[in-house]
């Protein structure tokens, strides 16, 4: 068979004019049928076929999609003559590519790009679109989303400031804009129901008004502007429009907009000029003349030549040329603006746009370079930066520049950035200037130091293009907007302010840990994460009720067992001999116990609340303490065989809001070495119930209260349990004694009856639970119920609350009596018995008993 490129070459001989893309596709059904779709100069472009393997071909049509996008097809793996092309809207062929019709999309996102087709069942596709995966068993009548697949592909990011939690807003490609939620109140996660469109079309870049998080702006390609009302839903275009007698604008694919921070109802926005509004865009004022070069791009080279106007697909689907593309207001100079061109000039103004001063010709800036992003600093109104994209001329070098003198001299501070990642997206930290942030075609980095030397953020973040990103100054987030999964939140990266560009000298360090906020989560769903959804319900990962606890620590723990491999690997890969380790040194391999980092929580007055134990691992590390007390219920290291939503959750109550401690501790052979001072932090409880308890004091007392009877109770249900368990196994070693039964049965029989009464009290009677006969409650019943109701709210106790509780105590009072009486005496005096009668061990009975 021949091979692909050879069928290409034989389809262009066929053709003899210039050609553009082609699709191929090998009929399943007989491969000596193959399919082409052609771009090609002087109408020669079409749909081909040859039936006998690329040795000659016939042009069945017309038919071509857009070469820059599309030119993709498949044939049906069992009709010879059916053939699919995927184009904005898709097409099938059922004549060998004559005639074309539409598939039919009613309910799918268009411009499709791939497809699979089930070999054995024709009508059972898969489609990979602008809009994702769909999947379709009827050749396209129905078809089903998969929208659990979190791919989306983000130009822009922009945050809002709305309390409690803050917003995340993004322009997709051919997604619309949308927002949503940083975190919810559910324990469900962020789920896609949480989002919202603002805009249609492909989205841009989003904004949102300092002042109200209810106006938002979005756009579409080109500059088309609309003020979106969140409260209502609607929206209005505001794109600027050309004044009496004035040339259209010329709008990138992607135009810059930027809200200002110092005009309530400010906005700056570009083309080819910069466009400022003062009234929320219902009018605008053009601030600049064209700022970019006016070239005229059908003069350059594309390649290696000036191609001919009628060149296949020549400024085809394409941006206009010479456009403004990357914009930036100064948080501290109102009158200080900066704009970036597509056509590598950065312009700017000191005077609100009354005159401009071009920058060209940065030393090691190639020319003509797209400004993807500029910058100017809110520590120093004399700092700007600026980052350089290249990869359309095939550079894919990282270019970023700082400037300290307003832009008159600038430097590379690209230093040790991968040689291959075209930066995208750039930020400042708020707090220290040094902290910088950029965003490139393979992660996201962070230099401590203004860029003299960059770290890559790898952890949780897959190696992605990170087009943008946005600080949520209020919080210390970090948010990026990545193209193709989506956004990604650092929660408080504050941390990295510490960091230096060498190894701390501490052997562990807490970092600041900012306020965390507390609530109770609700499950609108009926359940706990997914519910009864499905597994292919989404959700994302979702900051719940949590402080945020990050370390440092700077010893890298290494086993005996470790060490001694490390050391055998060489003689092992030579393949020499490899000695066996002596009695003393592998003793001490196998006695080896890890040391661990203890983590301690504390109120106020000093009260342990919790423990968290940590692997000890050199780095920077955090976890997240849930806010709760410790589960007090009888330690039990069962696991559930399988997931049952219905089976409750070993956590204890939530704390009170206040100010609480965590200290460290390294756990090692025994003993606890304190790491660092104590650090605090302060928990504060989310407005967000209309009946919250008035003395929450009181009501995690009562939680405690109830939870620590709970306790108890289960305590006396534990020891009831394990005296059955003792009891069964006694029966068999009295079997087996050299002893008459009779003194030791009667004993045992006695005392089978009081743990079946005391059963009876604790749990209620099972026979007349079998006959519905009415009984009294017991404290097990009362207790569970008092858990169960009031556990997970923050109301107050109701007053049923409290009186159900006090009779549940004031009855387990004599039965716990009861209990511990029969434990510690009976079964003791029992035990000790069997002991004087020799008669076989049984487990928990010592012999000195």
């Amino acid at each position: 068979m021949y091979s692909r490129t050879l069928v290409v070459v034989l389809v262009q001989e066929c053709i003899k004019v210039l050609t553009g893309r082609i699709g191929l596709t090998i009929s399943p059904a007989n491969p000596e049928y193959i399919y082409a779709i052609v771009e090609a100069a002087e109408g020669k472009g079409g749909f081909y076929r040859t039936t006998n393997r690329g040795a000659s071909w016939e042009k069945r049509s017309d038919h071509v999609t857009s070469g820059n996008y599309y030119q993709e097809i498949i044939a049906d793996p069992i009709d010879v003559n059916t053939v699919y092309s995927l184009n904005n809207w898709m097409t099938v062929s059922h004549d060998g590519g004559k005639t074309f019709k539409i598939v039919g999309e009613d309910y799918k996102h268009i411009d499709n790009h791939s497809m699979w087709i089930n070999p054995s069942n024709p009508k059972h596709w898969l489609v990979g679109s602008d809009g994702g995966v769909y999947e379709t068993f009827d050749s396209a009548n129905n078809w089903d989303f998969k929208e659990n697949i979190p791919v989306t592909q983000f130009y822009k990011v922009a945050l809002d400031n709305e309390l409690p939690f803050y917003n995340i807003y993004g322009g997709t490609q051919d997604n619309f804009s949308i927002g949503g939620p940083s975190r919810v109140i559910t324990d469900h996660g962020i789920t896609n129901q949480d989002w919202f469109i603002t805009h249609g079309g492909d989205g841009f870049e989003s904004q949102v008004d300092p002042y109200d998080s209810n106006i938002v702006y979005a756009q579409s390609q080109h500059g088309v502007l609309v003020r979106f009302d969140k409260k209502s839903g609607e929206e209005v275009g505001i794109q600027p429009k050309e004044r009496k007698g004035e040339n259209a604008y010329v709008w990138n694919w992607d135009a810059p907009l930027t809200v200002s921070k110092h005009i309530k109802g400010g906005i700056y926005f570009a083309a080819n000029k910069v466009f400022r509004s003062v009234d929320y865009g219902n009018s605008w004022e053009v601030i600049s003349e064209d700022l970019s070069r006016q070239i005229d791009r059908n003069t350059l080279k594309v390649y290696d030549r000036v191609v001919s106007i009628d060149a296949v697909s020549k400024n085809g689907s394409t941006s206009l040329y010479g456009a403004v593309v990357s914009l930036a207001e100064s948080p501290i100079d109102k009158n200080l603006i900066i704009a970036g061109t597509d056509d590598g000039l950065i312009q700017i103004t000191e005077n609100g746009g009354e005159t401009w001063r071009k920058v060209d010709n940065i030393s090691g800036v190639p020319k003509l370079t797209y400004v993807n992003n500029v910058y100017l600093s809110q520590h120093n109104v004399k700092v700007m930066y600026a980052a350089f994209n290249h990869h359309k001329y095939g550079d894919f070098k990282p270019y970023i520049f700082k400037s300290t003198d307003k832009g008159q001299t600038w430097v590379n501070i690209s230093n040790n950035l991968p040689i291959r990642g075209s930066v995208y997206g750039f930020e400042e930290d708020h707090i220290d200037e040094n902290l910088i942030f950029c965003g490139t075609e393979f992660g996201a980095f962070f230099s401590p130091n203004a860029g003299q030397n960059w770290k890559k953020l790898d952890t949780g973040i897959p190696t992605i293009a990170v087009r943008d990103i946005a600080i949520q100054q209020r919080e210390n987030d970090l948010v990026l907007g990545t193209f193709g999964r989506g956004f990604y939140v650092l929660d408080d990266y504050s941390s990295l302010r510490n960091i230096e560009n060498v190894k701390p000298a501490e052997k562990a360090i807490i970092y600041p840990i900012r306020d965390a906020l507390m609530w109770e989560k609700s499950t609108p769903l009926g359940l706990p994460g997914k519910s009864f959804q499905g597994d292919n319900f989404f959700t994302a990962p979702n900051l719940g009720p949590e402080a945020i606890i990050t370390f440092y620590y700077n010893e890298k723990y290494e086993s005996p067992k470790e060490i001694r491999q490390k050391g055998e690997k060489n003689l092992i890969k030579d393949k020499k001999d490899t000695p066996y380790p002596n009695y003393d040194a592998l003793k001490v391999e196998m006695e080896d116990v890890a040391p661990q980092l203890v983590f301690t929580f504390k109120d106020s007055s000093g009260n342990v609340l919790k423990k968290e134990f940590k692997k000890a691992v050199e780095g920077v590390q955090r976890f997240n303490w849930d806010l709760r007390y410790s589960y007090q219920n009888p330690v039990d290291f069962s696991k559930p065989k399988f997931y049952n939503p219905f089976s409750g959750k070993k956590e204890g109550s939530l704390i009170n809001p206040g100010k609480y401690t965590v200290e460290a501790h390294l756990y090692k052979n025994g003993v606890m070495e304190p790491l660092v001072e104590p650090v605090s932090f302060n928990v504060k409880a989310l407005d967000n119930t209309l009946m919250p308890a008035n003395d929450r004091k009181e009501k995690v007392a009562f939680q405690r209260e109830v939870a620590a009877l709970s306790a108890e109770i289960q305590v006396s249900q534990t020891m009831l349990r394990e005296m059955n368990t003792k009891i069964k196994y006694i029966k068999e070693a009295i079997k087996l004694s050299e002893e008459p039964m009779g003194e030791l049965s009667k004993f045992v029989y006695d005392i089978e009856l009081k743990i079946k009464e005391i059963n009876k009290l604790l749990r209620g009677d099972s026979v007349k639970r079998k006959l519905d006969i009415d009984q009294i409650p017991t404290p097990a019943n009362r207790v569970g119920s008092i858990m169960y109701e009031q556990k997970y709210s923050t109301s107050a106790p109701t007053k049923t609350h409290m009186d159900s509780f006090e009779i549940g105590k004031e009855e387990f009072i004599p039965i716990k009596e009861k209990v511990d009486k029969l434990y510690s005496e009976d079964m003791k005096k029992l035990e000790l018995l069997l002991n004087e009668k020799d008669a076989p061990y049984t487990p928990g009975r010592g012999f000195n008993n």
